[in-house]
């Protein structure tokens, strides 16, 4: 499995249209895409962390430099204060038993 961690800042009063948005991109099915999770931080409510998990990296480069996800990775832009920070890898452990 392959995906991206980002690390992002909010802007204020923006968090029910990111999940909006999130919900938009869940309906777009990117195909390859086997998980995706999204943390505020406690003590940096504003502060989010997002992975995103792709059967391989195969699977992860395609969508990720689709003219699609261009286009919404702009409108994505427009909650934050400021870019993303991105990385990429490549999972070396998950535990999805854990999942309910």
């Amino acid at each position: 499995m392959h995906g991206k961690v980002a690390r992002y800042r909010l802007k204020p009063s923006m968090e029910a249209k990111l999940l909006e948005f999130e919900r938009e991109v869940r309906e777009e099915k990117m195909p390859g895409c086997v998980a995706e999770f999204m943390f505020r931080m406690d003590a940096e409510p504003f502060v989010c962390f997002e992975a995103v998990i792709f059967e391989s990296k195969e699977a992860h480069f395609p969508v990720a430099d689709s003219p699609r996800q261009q286009t919404l990775y702009q409108k994505f832009v427009e909650l934050l204060e400021g870019e993303p920070e991105w990385h990429d890898g490549e999972v070396i452990h998950a535990n999805p038993t854990l999942q309910t």
